[in-house]
């Protein structure tokens, strides 16, 4: 497949960690199929970020979605928990805080980020993205 035809894969995972290790080795076989192996490190890392924030700060099931559009890579972690995550830095200073050093990280290494609550019912909760341009 072409690099610059998109495509989209969604991977649905139990509120486990070791869901994270799964979820980051999905995406190394998805970017090495698809030839844009030059993002995985930095995409492993976002994503292992998003995903270990939704199974550590929910309960209930989460997603990694991966997503390939006219150059840029967006990566995508929805979870069951409607709140907004928690701002990047807002754990203050302290270096040894764990609160909010996943986001502070997607910020300093993405292209873009953000987040949107999503509506009622099955598809209720959150969905945190992060892109990275294959430039």
């Amino acid at each position: 497949m072409p690099e610059n035809e998109p495509w989209e894969y969604s991977l649905y995972i139990p509120n486990d960690p070791r869901a994270v290790p799964i979820s980051r080795r999905v995406l190394r076989l998805v970017l090495t199929m698809h030839g844009l192996i030059r993002l995985v490190d930095v995409a492993e890392l976002l994503a292992t970020e998003l995903v270990s924030n939704a199974v550590r700060h929910t309960k209930g099931p989460a997603a990694l979605r991966v997503r390939w559009s006219a150059g840029v890579l967006r990566i995508g972690a929805w979870d069951t928990d409607p709140e907004p995550p928690e701002p990047p830095g807002a754990a203050g200073r302290d270096a040894g805080a764990e609160a909010g050093r996943g986001l502070v990280l997607v910020r300093a290494c993405a292209d873009g980020w953000g987040w949107h609550p999503l509506g009622a019912g099955e598809n209720r909760g959150k969905y945190v993205w992060c892109d990275l341009a294959a430039a």
